[in-house]
Order: structure tokens, then C-alpha cells, then sequence
């Protein structure tokens, strides 16, 4: 056992140690004088026993959980999101949490590793080969279509766009065929020039593919002046990051955020919480530990001694790189708002449980390759 947590990755525990001490403050920051007054400590304490979950997983081979378990980790999680359906928690019109008494419990979060898990077990077959339409890409998007489809019925845009993403990093990586490539791109240009001739149309076949409430989005992302309403959240964010400029307002002294101008600051909107009290410098050092976490994840998948432990690592990076971007870019102006937590930092107990069983099997991967392969820092 000493021989493999030596092998831990170590700039990778200095970062999610980092993460710690950041999201804990910023949280502090976020609720300090509201009725969330407390959630730092809990967010704490979440995050130190959570570290010691991931170091365990980090311990056990990989291997077996994609090659043995991956199948029934899948049916699992299936499970838990139809439960959702059956006896979820419906908070401000999303049904996305089951009740577990001691914490509401989102299974569309941990379903992401789910889905890695068992399209890494799908694409190890190929052992390296070109993948096939039918045999290979055909099933793997049945895989992620189908959590892909219920958690979008939730409703929830954001997670579902995830699982895309998840999709897309693997088979990239997986050798997919230059032709599948075009023949997915001419597809999804065919399904959005139907999508958008039906809104030009104003036929009612629309609203039942696009929901209102995502149109409403859109429509406020596109112009948010003509919907001020709606787009209080948008602009009020945009606001606060920009007040922040070079060095922020300093901690504790963020304006829009401690007047309650920005909903969820302590959950998905929290970089703006950064933003506003630590300016773009404060912001820029964010970013560059989410970079340092991800070059440490490429560099194990490039140094990888099987093939699963490469998917496995790009099914995690492809998950971070989408919600990091997604999270800030909704808040400045560059997405559409929607319901995703950022990484790390965000308050919240299913996308932390999550996050770190990510990590534990990304460092099992670096802990578990040949000697031969491991890289010297």
C-alpha cells in the first residue's frame, strides 16, 4: 500500500487541496449573514471525507471497475435516475433529486461516471482499431443517449450536455473514422437547419422539441434587453464580474453578491463570487489550477499502459473541460444560463461525490500502470 500511494500524483493532490481551501472561503463569502450561514463548514467537512473516499478508490485497481463492475454500475445508476422519475424531490420546477434524509441526492451526477466507465469497457474491444458504426458506435451512443434523454426530461439542459461531451472526448480519442466524423457533423447540421425552419415557421411541432422555458433561455442569451426579467440573473453576474476588474472588491466585499443580487452564488454561480471579489488576477489563478489539473490528467492518459485507462482519464477530462467552460461561460454572457455546478468549487453534495470518484479513478490509472510506463517528474 505504501508503494502505491507513492505513486499518487502529487501536483494533482496539491490542486484538489487547493480547490478546498478556495471553495470553502468563496462559500463562506457567499452565505456569511444568510440563512445558509453554516454551509462552508459543511462543504468542509464533505470535501476532507470525500478525500479520503477518492485515495481509496485511487487504491483499488481500476480495472476492475471497468472490465468487472462497469455493466452493473450502469444498471445502477439507470435505476436511481428512474427512481427520480418515480419519487424525486421537484425543487423550483426540476425533478432531479431523490430524498435521502440527510441530503438530497442527484443520480444524473454520479451517472456521468457510469456512462465513462462502461463506454471504456465498450471501446477496450477495439484494442486500438478504428471503431465500427454499427458495432461499436451505434451501441456506445445508445449508452449515453439513454441517461442523456431522462435527465433532459428532468429538466435538465446542462447535465445532459455532459454526457455529449463525455461522448464525443472518448470516441475522438478511440480512433473514430473521418468519414463517421462527417457524417455526424452533416447530421447535426441537417437536425438544427429542421430545428431552426420549424421556429422560423412558427409550426407547433417546435414547442414540443425545444420546451419554453429553454427557448426562454435562449431568447434572453441572445438579447437580454428585450427580457429584463428574465435576465436579471445574467446581467446582475456580468455586472459583478466586471466590477471586480484587475484585483476584485476584495473578500468579503463583493457589492452585488452581499446584496443578493445573484441567485445560487454559493452553488452554480459561485465564480461569480470570485470574480466580483477577486477581479480577473483572482479568476485567472482559478483557471490556471483547473489547466495544471487537466495537463496532470493528459499526462497520465498519455502515459498509460492499457487502453482503458486512457478512455477512462479522457471520459474525465472531456466531463471537467465541458462543465468548467459551461459554468463560466453562462455567467459572462457567452452561453445560455443553465443549472450546471462548477467543479471543485460549487456548494453541493452529489457533484463533489462525484468529482472525486473521478478523481480516485484517474489517479488509480497512474498508480496502476507498469513501472516501465510510469513517468519521473
Amino acid at each position: 500500500m505504501k508503494e502505491k500511494l507513492k505513486r499518487l500524483d502529487q501536483p494533482i493532490i496539491w490542486v484538489l487541496l487547493s480547490f478546498l481551501c478556495i471553495s470553502t472561503a468563496v462559500i463562506f463569502s457567499a452565505t456569511t449573514g444568510t440563512s445558509y450561514n453554516g454551509l462552508h463548514i459543511n462543504n468542509a467537512i464533505t470535501f476532507g471525507i470525500l478525500f479520503f473516499v477518492m485515495i481509496g478508490i485511487a487504491l483499488i485497481d481500476y480495472r476492475i471497475f471497468v472490465n468487472h463492475l462497469s455493466i452493473i454500475i450502469y444498471v445502477v445508476g439507470l435505476i436511481l435516475l428512474l427512481l427520480v422519475i418515480a419519487k424525486g424531490m421537484d425543487i423550483n420546477g426540476s425533478k432531479r433529486w431523490l430524498n435521502l434524509g440527510f441530503m438530497a441526492f442527484q443520480p444524473s451526477e454520479i451517472m456521468k461516471i457510469c456512462v465513462i466507465l462502461l463506454l471504456a469497457k465498450w471501446m477496450k474491444k477495439r484494442e486500438g482499431d478504428s471503431l465500427h458504426l454499427l458495432k461499436d458506435l451505434l451501441p456506445m451512443g445508445i449508452i449515453v443517449f439513454i441517461p442523456f434523454f431522462i435527465v433532459l426530461q428532468q429538466p435538465d439542459l446542462g447535465t445532459s450536455i455532459v454526457f455529449v461531451s463525455i461522448f464525443i472526448g472518448m470516441i475522438w480519442i478511440g480512433n473514430i473514422r473521418l468519414a463517421h466524423v462527417v457524417i455526424g457533423l452533416i447530421t447535426i447540421g441537417i437536425l438544427a437547419a429542421g430545428i431552426t425552419s420549424l421556429y422560423l415557421s412558427e409550426s407547433p411541432l417546435f414547442s414540443k422539441i425545444v420546451k419554453p422555458h429553454q427557448m426562454q433561455r435562449i431568447q434572453t442569451f441572445l438579447d437580454p434587453k428585450n427580457d429584463p426579467d428574465n435576465s436579471w440573473h445574467v446581467v446582475n453576474s456580468i455586472k459583478a464580474i466586471s466590477a471586480g476588474q484587475l484585483t476584485g472588491d476584495g473578500y468579503l466585499k463583493g457589492a452585488l453578491v452581499h446584496r443578493g443580487y445573484i441567485p445560487y452564488d454559493y452553488a452554480d454561480s459561485i465564480f461569480v463570487v470570485v470574480g466580483e471579489e477577486f477581479g480577473f488576477l483572482g479568476a485567472s489563478a482559478l483557471l490556471l489550477l483547473y489547466f495544471i489539473l487537466i495537463y496532470r490528467m493528459i499526462r497520465i492518459a498519455i502515459d498509460r499502459s492499457e487502453l482503458e485507462g486512457t478512455y477512462v482519464v479522457i471520459g474525465v477530462i472531456s466531463m471537467f473541460t465541458l462543465q468548467i467552460f459551461e459554468n463560466i461561460a453562462m455567467h459572462i454572457g457567452l452561453m445560455p444560463l443553465t443549472g450546471i455546478a462548477l467543479p471543485f468549487i460549487s456548494y453541493g453534495g452529489s457533484s463533489l461525490l462525484t468529482n472525486m470518484i473521478s478523481m480516485g479513478l484517474v489517479l488509480s490509472v497512474k498508480i496502476h500502470q507498469t513501472p516501465e510506463r510510469i513517468y519521473s517528474d
